[in-house]
């Protein structure tokens, strides 16, 4: 049930990132979620998008290095202490997690939210098995 991330590798100058987005602007790939990390040579674009294969095609003939990764989409309610609800089922099952970063959709009282965990596994049964609704790619695209 995991969500797939494209990562993608990108030189920390100007214009890069606007390059990015034209062009899955271009091919009608629209942008759900979205995380950036920087060093001083290059970034690292986290994107959960609403077409994996289209971006994934076209930002390789474009000439960019893009990883895929499997990583967990959660829905929590958009309340004070419900995120620390979530990371605490995590933590209490044992499952280490590597970062998370929120969808740029909610709706007026869930916010969206993706996690790299340990073990995606282990993470979604923990989360389910708490109440936790579980966010599918059928999800992503109706966002």
């Amino acid at each position: 049930m995991s969500l797939k991330q494209l990562t993608v590798f990108v030189e920390n100058k100007q214009g890069a990132l606007v390059a990015i987005t034209d062009t899955l602007a271009a091919h009608e790939v629209n942008i759900r979620a979205l995380s950036i990390a920087d060093t001083e040579e290059f970034g690292i674009l986290r994107l959960i998008v609403s077409d994996n294969e289209v971006a994934l095609r076209t930002l390789t003939e474009e000439g960019y290095l893009i990883k895929t990764t499997d990583v967990v989409g959660v829905k929590i309610g958009d309340q004070p202490g419900k995120l620390s609800t979530a990371l605490r089922v995590l933590d209490e099952a044992h499952i280490n997690m590597e970062y998370l970063y929120a969808f740029m959709a909610r709706t007026e009282r869930h916010a969206y939210v993706v996690l790299r965990v340990a073990d995606n596994a282990a993470a979604e049964g923990a989360l389910t098995a708490a109440g936790f609704h579980l966010i599918t790619d059928a999800d992503v695209n109706k966002l």
